[in-house]
């Protein structure tokens, strides 16, 4: 399928000098910056060289004090503290953060994940009776809870309070918990509100160190809110990028056992970026949730020795193999149904039911699908005597709008304009396949059909030196609302070496018009433009730079994104 090329919009020239002079970096780097919102030398100080100091007070959290005043009672009373949260990376993760460091001065605390199919998401009755029958008189529920508000008020009924740490959009109503720390909430004034859950997590141990402890231990957990950050996809700007550096940092360095253990097993060499984190780490401590229970990677996550964590990591890694198996063979069994069914080739959408599937896995398959057939896709599963799904969007297509528009049609649904979840009867299938097939077919536009390349601005190739990528490597992390920046050159050539690898990809030396230097490409599933490039046509290509170590030599490599030839 042919991607559309987006570009940027370029700074005006006069900002690009203005700033370039006051950094002593090239135009290039500058204009990407000023595209970032960095326009200023104080900026791009704080950008440049984040500092834990850049992090903000816990206490302008609304409920912060609160929170902090009511875990110090149930300290003081030597009360039962429940953790409880969500099932996916940055649930687990945010109880591993604030269990293992209550755990560390106090015993009298525990750990509760739901089961994904048994309890579904959110704070779940048989939590709250589990908590009651184990004599535990404070829930502190991460990553969920916001839209609890009947079990808070059954917790309380039972003698149990409630602290909250979500990050999600409230409803309409705020529970009556003892303390909701929510950023999103729109009584909070807190002046960054992307935090991921564990994030929140970290801010509540923060707030509590600051107040009763020393704040410099909780630094040890960042490398568990780096891959909550990562694996949640928020973005990576504001707090979280501190957050994102420090802990990337951590997890290369001197990771937790758990941690550590993943990498070897994922077999991750040289230094972890946000990207390994979300494909490599994400998916193995997801999966534990996926296929069996979710508790195995909170185990994983605070093992306390190497020889533990190593031996959880397998069995967890044992689990991701399972998911991957689920994941390829329903992947292949959905194409299967497109392809046989003319109908279904030639609609704008995807909904698709099959009673076997995985529930674990149909939002992975759905990505999968609308990465290979780019339209709105819905995979329905049974679970529970009821069908419930994943949905998945394109770039600009609203898919949370028109589930609202299916509303008398579903039990409930939720999510937001990319990724949401719903459930219905299995009577209202077909209605529903035809209701999402008519909205879907009245807004999604041709532009909305076709694969997006978003282009920060040309960049001859004579321009990447290793001072260029050394300020380059300085912006990061990289991920939502700072993306790593990608670059048009045109007039290019095949030097040398062209080779196809796995029947997928492409390697080849590229060089420029009037241009030396010459440079490494490859073109991962880019091995459809094999011919073409050994034809010796000229072409231009977008792509982002890297650098790759081999046999212990490291160098300069261009990562194509696409290539269009000249001719076309």
């Amino acid at each position: 399928m042919e991607k559309r090329w987006t570009y940027r919009e370029l700074p005006p020239p006069q900002n690009i000098s203005d700033l370039g002079k006051k950094l002593n970096i090239n135009p290039y780097l500058t204009a990407i910056l000023l595209q970032r919102s960095i326009s200023d030398f104080d900026t791009a100080k704080k950008f440049f060289r984040p500092s834990l100091d850049h992090l903000h007070d816990p206490f302008l959290m609304k409920d912060m004090e609160q929170a902090v005043m009511r875990l110090k009672t149930a300290i003081d009373r030597n009360e039962k503290i429940l953790i409880y949260g969500d099932y996916d990376v940055d649930g687990t993760t945010a109880v591993a953060l604030v269990f293992s460091y209550l755990k560390s001065f106090y015993p009298q605390c525990d750990f509760y994940i739901p089961d994904r199919y048994a309890e579904g998401y959110g704070v779940s009755e048989n939590g709250i009776i589990w908590a009651e029958e184990n004599g535990y008189k404070l829930i502190i529920a991460l990553d969920l809870g916001i839209k609890s508000a009947d079990m808070v008020t059954l917790a309380s009924h039972k003698g149990i309070d409630f602290i909250i740490c979500d990050h999600h959009l409230p409803g309409g109503s705020i529970p009556n918990a003892v303390a909701v720390l929510d950023p999103k909430r729109e009584d909070c004034n807190y002046p960054f509100d992307e935090l991921s859950g564990c994030g929140l997590g970290f801010k509540l141990i923060q707030a509590f160190a600051r107040k009763f402890k020393s704040e410099e231990e909780v630094f040890e957990y960042v490398d568990l809110v780096a891959v909550s950050i990562a694996s949640d996809i928020v973005p990576i700007n504001g707090e979280n990028r501190t957050l994102a550096h420090f802990g990337l940092q951590k997890l290369n360095q001197n990771p937790r056992p758990g941690l550590k253990a993943l990498k070897d097993i994922a077999m991750l060499k040289g230094e972890l970026d946000i990207s390994s984190v979300v494909f490599s780490l994400g998916p193995r401590i997801n999966a534990a949730g996926r296929v069996a229970h979710a508790k195995a990677a909170v185990e994983l996550l605070i093992s306390a020795t190497e020889v533990e964590a190593n031996t959880l990591a397998e069995k967890v890694n044992l689990k991701n193999d399972l998911r991957r198996e689920f994941d390829l063979n329903i992947t292949e069994e959905a194409v299967a149904m497109i392809e046989g069914d003319e109908k279904l080739r030639s609609a704008k959408s995807t909904v698709l039911f099959k009673d076997t599937w995985h529930k674990g896995v149909i939002g992975i398959v759905a990505a999968r699908c609308v990465e290979k057939y780019h339209r709105p896709t819905v995979i329905l599963t049974e679970s529970n005597d009821k069908v419930t799904g994943s949905a998945r969007s394109v770039k600009d297509f609203d898919l949370y709008r028109a589930l609202e528009n299916c509303s008398d049609l579903l039990e409930k649904y939720g999510g937001h304009k990319y990724a949401a979840g719903l459930t219905l009867e299995r009577s209202n299938v077909n209605a529903f396949q035809k209701r999402f097939e008519e909205i879907v077919s009245a807004s999604l536009t041709e532009e909305m059909q076709t694969p997006v390349v978003e282009i920060d601005l040309a960049l001859p190739l004579d321009a990447i030196t290793p001072k260029f990528i050394s300020i380059l490597k300085q912006m990061s992390p990289f991920g939502p609302e700072n993306p790593k920046p990608t670059f048009e050159a045109r007039n290019l050539y095949v030097a040398n070496s062209l080779s196809s690898f796995k029947d997928k990809h492409v390697r080849f030396l590229v060089g420029q018009s009037g241009n030396e230097n010459v440079f490494q490409v490859v073109g991962f599933d880019l091995s459809i433009y094999y011919e073409q490039l050994s034809s010796g046509e000229n072409f231009k290509m977008v792509f982002t730079v890297e650098e790759n170590t081999y046999n212990g030599i490291t160098a300069i490599q261009l990562r194509a994104k696409d290539i269009k030839f000249e001719s076309a």
